[in-house]
Order: C-alpha cells, then sequence, then structure tokens
C-alpha cells in the first residue's frame, strides 16, 4: 500500500496568489490630459475639468493615482482628484497601478485571520504562474510566525524551514 505522508502530515499550503488582486479591478486616474500642453495646472481649468469628468467609471475599482508628465504637481492636485474618487472608488493611491496591486496584496495578506493557521505547520507556496513580489513574502512571515507551529517555503514535498516554535522547556 502507497502512503502519502505529505496527506497525512497535516502540513497546509497557503499560495499567496489567491491574495493578488485582479487587474481588472485596478485603473489609473492620470493628471496628465488635464495639465495645460501637457506641463502646466491651471487651477480654474482643473477645477473645472474635474468637476465634468465622469467619475462613474471608476465605481468599484481601485484607482492608482499619477501623472505621466514630466510636470510639476501640486499637491492639492492630487487632493482634489482623490476628493472626487473617494466617494465611487473602493480605494484611491497614489503611485503606479503596478505599486498599487502591491500595496492590496499586502492589505490582503495583513487581513489574513490567523486563527485558522495558530499552531499548524503551514507552508507558503513558492512557485506558481503567478508572479509574487519578495515583500509579500516577508509580509506573510510577520503575519504567521507569532501563530503557527511551523512555516516553510516551496511545495510540501520539498519545503525551507522558515520558521519552528521552540518547545517550552519544563
Amino acid at each position: 500500500m502507497i502512503v502519502n505522508k505529505v496527506a497525512e502530515s497535516g502540513i497546509i499550503t497557503l499560495d499567496l496568489a489567491a491574495y493578488v488582486p485582479a487587474d481588472e479591478d485596478i485603473v489609473v486616474f492620470d493628471l496628465k490630459p488635464f495639465l495645460f500642453r501637457e506641463m502646466i495646472l491651471k487651477e480654474k481649468d482643473y477645477r473645472a475639468a474635474l468637476q465634468s469628468h465622469d467619475w462613474a467609471q471608476y465605481a468599484g475599482k481601485n484607482v492608482a493615482v499619477l501623472c505621466s508628465a514630466d510636470a510639476i504637481i501640486p499637491v492639492w492636485a492630487y487632493m482634489l482628484a482623490a476628493s472626487y474618487l473617494q466617494p465611487t472608488a473602493t480605494y484611491v493611491y497614489m503611485g503606479s497601478a503596478s505599486e498599487l496591486k502591491k500595496e492590496l496584496l499586502l492589505r490582503n495578506i495583513n487581513a489574513i485571520d490567523t486563527n485558522e493557521y495558530a499552531d499548524k505547520r503551514v507552508v507558503i507556496k513558492g512557485c506558481g504562474d503567478t508572479p509574487i513580489p519578495d515583500s509579500a513574502y516577508l509580509a506573510i512571515t510577520q503575519h504567521l510566525r507569532p501563530v503557527v507551529k511551523s512555516l516553510m517555503y516551496g511545495e510540501p514535498c520539498s519545503t525551507v524551514p522558515v520558521y519552528k516554535r521552540q518547545q517550552a522547556v519544563k
């Protein structure tokens, strides 16, 4: 009889790809089209353009706010854009779409309920089709280390030990 020792080990595999936000949930709000000659922000024109902008397109989306033009943008311009986005967007972030995706991944990791991993042996899946930033592995280690019995990286059949709780000396 063949025995699957991996299945009987009680190891829980956690795939961080499950916490990566979908690309279609992230959109960019670029200030470049609101600039005069793609260089200068005119307050009166900017305010008028924001008032007439279709904000419904950002409903339920995570929005990365940036300016792709090489222009000096005053801080209040980003604040003003955020004030229009906040009522409809799910989340508003200052930076690129890829930076926002990373931020959302880290937020999702930090929202993981650690109770289901308490006193368990956990393997953080290391290979997959979805690219995972290194910062996510650091974040999941910090998040789970206080509660797990052991933390490993890789696949259940071939793991790299990361952390093992020491037994209390009696």
